[in-house]
């Protein structure tokens, strides 16, 4: 592709008769940012857009392991890993998990995303093994304690995958963009999972040193074009797919903001979108916390910055908080209670 498209977003009660409604979701548009490699961006009429583009920006998006996508769907973080960056260690014993994941659903989570990999910047590789004995426990123990919630497992590995959805799990989330175990998405296809396709430069433990692109914006674009491609021609069905531009994943500061800034031209791609900025480390940069847990406001911050864009999952560990903050936000933009 030579030219993309930004959805200029725009949200609230009343719009203008020619408006479009963007992905069937919340938000509409008027005109769109042209944005190229070579030439200058410009605003056109979203009248101006190619016939495909238009479609991709304007079909409504399907449910996605049983969540509605006109509305702003939040995802619980469970780590049960001794390393993350944020809450290593805290969901060690499948009960604190159990009690973590329920606690979240209470708190208004829609989806439990269990891990058992830290995928922070300089993170080594978990055993498979290992990472099965992490999270299949706790995805059994969600389950037998009445969570009806959608799960998701936050993994790189088929075997892992297989576990997780076996023990429970309803939705598979590939930090690595379905690029590290070529048994993954024969796996989703064969068993008709939704699956999350992030994009992420190099591997956890080598990505923070010296990431480079030559257009930030428009090398993840591509790159999730691309792996979005490769899963349609895998027999995941696109309806199925949640593209995620993720953020801190072999991104400086200045790649996170470029993303953040234009993370409506993602909507191009077809799929819904999932951000999932909570408690990294650029959120403690600009605002000044060095200690993830004091980083809440920001990650509620940049995630409402995210729904004005029409993005549909939010990913967070403050589920209370951020629960609050989208039913204000929704509130207050829309004049009615979400």
């Amino acid at each position: 592709m030579t030219t993309y498209y930004r959805p200029l977003v725009q949200i609230g009660p009343t719009r203008p008769d020619a408006a479009l409604q963007l992905a069937g979701g919340w938000g509409w548009f008027t005109h769109v940012e042209t944005v190229s490699r070579s030439k200058a961006s410009r605003v056109v009429d979203a009248a101006e857009l190619p016939a495909d583009v238009l479609a991709r920006l304007t079909t409504k998006r399907a449910a996605v392991a049983g969540l509605s996508m006109d509305r702003p769907q939040i995802m619980g973080i469970l780590n049960v890993t001794p390393d993350s960056f944020s809450d290593g260690g805290q969901h060690s014993e499948v009960s604190e998990a159990v009690l973590a994941g329920q606690a979240m659903v209470a708190a208004g989570a829609d989806i439990i995303d269990v891990g058992g990999e830290s995928t922070r910047p300089g993170a080594d590789l978990v055993a498979t093994e290992n990472e099965i004995e992490r999270v299949s426990p706790v995805i059994v123990g969600l389950r037998a304690a009445g969570v009806r919630n959608a799960i998701s497992i936050d993994t790189r590995k088929a075997a892992v995958a297989q576990a997780a959805v076996a023990a429970g799990a309803s939705l598979v989330n590939d930090v690595s963009g379905f690029t590290f175990d070529a048994e993954l998405a024969p796996l989703c296809q064969r068993q008709q999972l939704p699956v999350c396709v992030m994009h992420a430069q190099g591997e956890p433990a080598t990505m923070h040193l010296d990431p480079f692109y030559d257009h930030v914006l428009l090398d993840v674009y591509d790159a999730l074009d691309r792996q979005i491609s490769f899963l349609v021609e895998s027999g995941v069905r696109r309806e199925m797919i949640v593209a995620d531009p993720g953020i801190g994943f072999g991104k400086t500061l200045e790649h996170n903001l470029a993303l953040l800034a234009r993370i409506s031209i993602f909507h191009a791609l077809g799929t819904p979108l999932l951000l999932g900025v909570s408690r990294k480390k650029f959120i403690g940069t600009l605002g000044q916390a060095d200690t993830p847990q004091d980083r809440m406001a920001g990650s509620i911050a940049v995630a409402l910055a995210g729904l004005a864009q029409g993005v549909q999952i939010i990913r967070v560990h403050d589920v209370a908080e951020t629960r609050q903050a989208v039913s204000l936000w929704h509130a207050s933009s829309f004049g009615s209670i979400l």
